[in-house]
């Protein structure tokens, strides 16, 4: 249940940031923590210290000018570490 929360608030991330524009560098940042968050949903034994790390960096940089995403994201990583991973 919790892997599929995860992926539909990617999805709602996705969806939000759609409507925004955004540097290259934090497109290239979204894409990675995406990626990096389906790899971990899909292989249970990567190790996702360093993504998180990405994911909470990218909240942070949200947390000024995206407010929403930013919320996104929090809840991402909050149900990451819930589970476990």
């Amino acid at each position: 249940m919790s892997n599929e929360r995860i992926r539909a608030l990617l999805k709602e991330l996705r969806t939000e940031l759609d409507t925004k524009e955004l540097d290259a560098e934090t497109l290239a940042l979204i894409r990675e923590v995406d990626a990096g968050i389906q790899s971990v949903l899909d292989s249970s034994g990567n190790p996702v210290d360093a993504m998180v790390n990405r994911a909470k960096a990218l909240e942070v940089k949200f947390s000024v000018n995206h407010r929403v995403a930013e919320r996104i994201l929090r809840e991402i990583i909050d149900t990451l570490a819930k589970i476990g991973v």
